[in-house]
């Protein structure tokens, strides 16, 4: 079974934010697959997506202040300025941290670690509502 949507995720601020709840609110349908995987897809070149730990809000605070201190803003070499300051860094951050990931699904539920989740990694300050492709391939319940 192959079975393709698209989501949109509601506009954040700029950082690193969990969305696995909300991205599965959105997916009913991945209760009917036994085994398979998901396939996310952001249609976007200044956010990213990317799997870490859910628990603890600091990580997400420290993935901000780290790719910001890795990525900074204003550099002189910089030719493309002219959405903003922040907008080269997000497309450099996006490019680090990738567009897509593939996740195992057994069961009916995404078959991650107890303490993974999945962060919209935001990288522009005002970057709006993002979408999301979602393409499931799988064997259905019997």
């Amino acid at each position: 079974m192959w079975w393709q949507k698209e989501i949109q995720l509601n506009a954040r601020e700029r950082g690193f934010h969990l969305i696995t709840e909300e991205i599965l609110r959105q997916l009913p349908e991945i209760s009917l697959i036994q085994v398979g995987i998901m396939n996310i897809f952001i249609q976007h070149t200044s956010a990213s997506l990317t799997i870490n730990e859910n628990a603890d809000y600091t990580v997400r605070e420290d993935f901000e202040c780290f790719f910001n201190h890795a990525v900074p803003e204003n550099e002189p070499y910089y030719k493309h300025d002219y959405e903003g300051s922040d907008d080269m860094p997000a497309h450099l951050k996006s490019s680090l941290l990738g567009s897509s990931l593939t996740i195992p699904i057994t069961k009916g539920c995404l078959n991650m670690g107890t303490w993974q989740g999945i962060y919209l990694c935001e990288h522009r300050n005002y970057g709006g509502k993002r979408k999301l492709i979602i393409t499931l391939q799988g064997e259905l319940t019997r």
